[in-house]
């Protein structure tokens, strides 16, 4: 096995060449880390190319010998290099694939952004036959149009492909802020943006948990998944390539994130204060049954584990919090 991984110095394609590097869940796997801006240090394992994913001859090049392709590449509110990224990269891997005598499978991480996630409302579980309907802005856009291209492949040419469908990647301290009220908030909503300033600024310092409440006063409930699972998910999609042909996968935590929930147990275990705080969006609740059915995977991170590991990590001084990325 030969594995491809596209955007491999991003959080995702990071941890899951040092797992599989570092492990036995794909003994005598080899990984070819496709970079443009950044690189990873090579190994005997470990095959390091640069490139453009817009040029197609950079593509075919790094799809040279490959049998398997983790397609993680993505912009978020970059309009100048989102289609280069989204159509035209993703079209060159597709086309390189079909073509390759050695290609075996096509693994494609996508996005609930191309569900909307929790910008319209959703009255029942989203599953995987649910219509898309992208949010404004490029990023959601994106997420629908590389999973069209995919689901279109597999019909066009009987592609061995899969996407795992991934709603908010939290890692390290990401989750811890996400719920902060001062400049170093990760995402959004951007709190700070909902309450004055002087507000935000005590908020920030006592470290208020914000409540987020739908239009009708409710708490949201909002889709997570920590980077361990999904990084399992793949390796799963990796083991069970009959099952993952041509599927589309909720990868997510069994039940959504309730910001109520969040507050009380922050109050609880760190008497940290809550605010309630009205917003525009809406609860969703994604469905990650077909997952656990027919690849066997199950998530470990819990709620309670998701906060914890937030609060507890500690970052060494050559581990900077770095966002690569708007959003």
């Amino acid at each position: 096995m030969n594995i491809l991984v596209t955007g491999a110095t991003g959080k995702v394609g990071r941890t899951f060449i040092d797992r599989i590097l570092d492990g036995n869940e794909l003994p005598g796997a080899t990984i070819r880390a496709f970079c443009h801006n950044r690189v990873l240090p090579g190994s005997d394992r470990l095959d390091v190319v640069q490139g453009n994913m817009a040029v197609r001859a950079d593509v075919e090049s790094a799809l040279d010998g490959v049998t398997h392709v983790l397609h993680l590449a993505t912009c978020k509110e970059t309009p100048d290099d989102v289609m280069d990224v989204t159509v035209k990269g993703l079209f060159w891997l597709l086309e390189g694939c079909r073509s390759s005598a050695t290609f075996e499978q096509f693994i494609l991480i996508g996005g609930d952004a191309g569900m909307g996630h929790f910008f319209y409302p959703h009255p029942i579980p989203v599953t995987e036959t649910q219509a898309h309907s992208a949010y404004p802005g490029c990023y959601a856009l994106s997420k629908v149009l590389e999973e069209v291209m995919l689901e279109q492949y597999c019909i066009q040419y009987d592609f061995a492909g899969c996407c795992l469908r991934a709603p908010w990647i939290m890692e390290k301290d990401d989750f811890k802020h996400t719920l902060s009220f001062g400049p170093d908030v990760f995402g959004g909503p951007r709190w700070s943006d909902l309450v004055n300033p002087e507000q935000a600024a005590a908020y920030a310092a006592n470290g208020t948990i914000p409540v987020m409440l739908d239009p009708a006063g409710t708490p949201v409930k909002r889709n997570f998944v920590h980077l361990d699972d999904l990084v399992s998910s793949m390796i799963a999609a990796l083991l069970h390539p009959e099952e993952a042909r041509q599927e589309t996968f909720n990868i997510c935590m069994d039940e959504p994130v309730d910001y109520r929930e969040v507050g009380n147990y922050l109050a609880e275990s760190r008497g940290l204060p809550t605010v309630d705080l009205a917003t525009e969006f809406h609860s969703t609740w994604l469905d990650n049954s077909k997952a656990k059915f027919l690849l066997g995977w199950r998530p470990q991170v819990n709620l309670a584990q998701l906060i914890d590991r937030a609060w507890d990590y500690q970052r060494a001084e050559d581990d900077p919090r770095r966002i690569w990325y708007p959003g």
